[in-house]
């Protein structure tokens, strides 16, 4: 582990120049790290101020954090110098974490699940992640034929949000710590359903007060991705969940803490309920793509940006499935975005820069309630992806060890081979 955390370590001693994404969003979060309760923020700024572009900002305190989990692994996190420092700040300001939480802390391997898509099979994380709703939406839109109506045009896109509502109808309901509650995946996945489902989607108008369905008979996250020659894959992401998190910085440990109980809902009948020892709703899912005969490795990838994490895995999987575009295009390709990065509300749809003026007035007349095109920095909020993929989706070859990459111009990324 010290190994493998000793450049992050070093970065961290060292200092690294900021992007210019990341130098608009920090200091769009940076009145969290000043504020006058968060006697500890200061330690993520430079001079009391968020780094501007270019900048070298150096985090000691990150780097001693690295170092020590390196050496000490997790006993060294969660029941060390750093596990007492989440713990005293947390008490500070009113939470009921108590040192045991820390030191009780448990990670668990997950089996994924997935659905296939005309000779693929599309791999996402289970419940309490909303993995399942991009796999509801690609069992919905598989029998239609996308490729006749042509990318981003006006049916396309109604087709493909109609699909990404009622994958969140039932996702917003039925998603929650599976461990806790029973979360019927097997039926709200089986095409059966998508069958049923699918037969609320008018071709001309836009679906309104949406319900969850019953599947029963009777600018804060971060991803990367890689792949060796051998057809082994990772896709990884993490996050602390709006930009900074809650912004609180615990004493001498460089980092933010996260805000995921943002996540459990309130309502004492809903599944996803708060509640000791359950984990919330969860939005960040890495996502990986297999052949559907044989199960080699055809692609890795994923989206960052909150709910539109599974909206963005639909939309650049149809882009290269369907449409036959190169990982790059796919990720260039403007997107819609149904609801907002942090909530979701079925009946907000943006369109991004790219989307013509023509189409966005003719989903207007299907009964959607559009805004858009979105410009400049806000294009984050459809998502900043990074793709690696085996060959050319589709109808490449699974044996093929040419591999191409992606990265999101919507984000700071790169997409490098080695």
């Amino acid at each position: 582990m010290s190994e493998i955390l000793k450049p992050a370590a070093e970065l961290a001693e060292v200092g690294f120049p900021v992007q210019q994404t990341t130098s608009y969003f920090w200091e769009k979060g940076s009145h969290l790290l000043t504020d006058s309760k968060n006697k500890h923020g200061k330690d993520m700024l430079i001079q009391g101020r968020a780094p501007v572009t270019g900048e070298v900002i150096r985090l000691p305190h990150l780097a001693k954090t690295f170092k020590e989990l390196g050496t000490h692994g997790k006993k060294g996190f969660y029941d060390g110098r750093i596990g007492s420092a989440i713990f005293n700040i947390v008490q500070e300001h009113g939470g009921v974490m108590n040192i045991d939480d820390m030191r009780n802390h448990v990670s668990t391997f997950e089996d994924p699940i997935s659905v296939s898509y005309k000779g693929y099979r599309v791999w996402e994380i289970p419940p309490n992640g909303q993995g399942m709703c991009a796999l509801i939406a690609l069992n919905l839109l598989e029998s239609i034929d996308l490729k006749e109506m042509g990318a981003n045009s006006t049916q396309y896109l109604h087709h493909v949000i109609e699909a990404i509502k009622l994958g969140f109808a039932d996702t917003t309901w039925y998603c929650a710590d599976a461990s806790m509650v029973d979360v019927p995946i097997s039926q709200l996945l089986s095409k059966d359903y998508a069958k049923q489902r699918r037969s609320l989607i008018d071709p001309n108008r836009a679906l309104q007060n949406l319900q969850k369905g019953n599947p029963f008979k009777g600018k804060d996250t971060v991803y990367f991705t890689t792949a060796d020659k051998d057809g082994n894959a990772c896709s990884f992401i993490n996050s602390n969940f709006m930009g900074f998190g809650t912004g609180i910085v615990p004493e001498g440990c460089g980092f933010t803490l996260q805000n995921r109980g943002y996540g459990f809902s309130l309502n004492k009948n809903h599944p996803n309920v708060l509640a000791p020892n359950k984990r919330p709703f969860h939005t960040i899912i890495p996502a990986m793509v297999t052949y559907d005969d044989g199960g080699d490795f055809a692609m890795s990838y994923g989206v960052m940006g909150g709910y539109m994490q599974p909206q963005g895995h639909v939309q650049v999987l149809l882009n290269m499935v369907e449409f036959g575009m190169d990982p790059q295009a796919a990720l260039d390709q403007p997107r819609i975005l149904v609801g907002g990065g942090y909530g979701f509300d079925s009946n907000s749809i943006s369109a991004e820069e790219g989307i013509s003026e023509e189409v966005i007035e003719e989903l207007r007349s299907y009964g959607h309630t559009m805004t858009g095109p979105v410009i400049g920095y806000d294009r984050a909020s459809f998502g900043r992806g990074q793709v690696i993929a085996r060959g050319t989706l589709p109808n490449s070859d699974s044996k093929s060890n040419v591999y191409w990459a992606g990265t999101d111009p919507r984000c700071d990324g790169i997409a490098i081979g080695y």
